[in-house]
């Protein structure tokens, strides 16, 4: 059975599009998914499934968040052993001082093609620093992302494709949840 972490585009943020995470993992068994864990209030889920099309899964996914809580939403999903590729693709890893806090993975639906992201690849916002590879972007912000350069969603405009942002610490919380899913079996 395959591990999988989906995480939901803009909920909860502000006042908008408010989902209580105890209804979110109802929402996730009413879909036959397995042991669904949430992560903070930013609409994270990790659980298991037997499912295979992922694809068709994140549609159902969020037609049954829109129809049971009201909320229409793009759930992004990544497998267990996706997510560990995208923590040992990690541009900053070796580097020292980098805070946790302050490096933010954008996962995107889709791959937006190697012309879009060359092309936001040369953004100029020192000394904020931006990779992408695949449908992922790492952001580093040494200043914070109280007023950044390179806003998430400047990304998505340019890339044309939806995503969702989540800081370094949610990414490495997200695959221990994961993994011990995984071990569990």
């Amino acid at each position: 059975m395959a591990v999988i972490i989906s995480m939901l585009r803009a909920v909860n943020v502000g006042a908008h599009n408010r989902i209580g995470m105890a209804e979110l993992r109802q929402v996730y068994e009413s879909l036959k998914l397995e042991e669904p864990q949430t992560y903070v209030q930013s609409g994270n889920v990790v659980f298991k499934t037997k499912e295979r099309d992922l694809v068709l899964l994140a549609k159902k996914i969020e037609n049954a968040i829109e129809r049971k809580l009201g909320v229409r939403t793009t759930v992004i999903m990544r497998t267990a052993r996706e997510l560990r590729s995208v923590i040992a693709r990690n541009p900053f890893a070796k580097r020292r001082g980098i805070e946790p806090n302050r490096l933010l993975v954008t996962f995107f639906v889709s791959d937006p093609g190697r012309e879009a992201r060359n092309e936001a690849q040369n953004i100029k916002a020192d000394p904020e620093e931006l990779w992408i590879e695949g449908r992922e972007a790492y952001v580093y912000y040494p200043n914070g992302l109280a007023r950044p350069k390179i806003p998430w969603m400047l990304l998505e405009r340019m890339l044309q494709v939806a995503g969702t942002g989540r800081n370094w610490n949610t990414v490495t919380k997200l695959l221990e949840i994961a993994e011990k899913l995984e071990s569990a079996e």
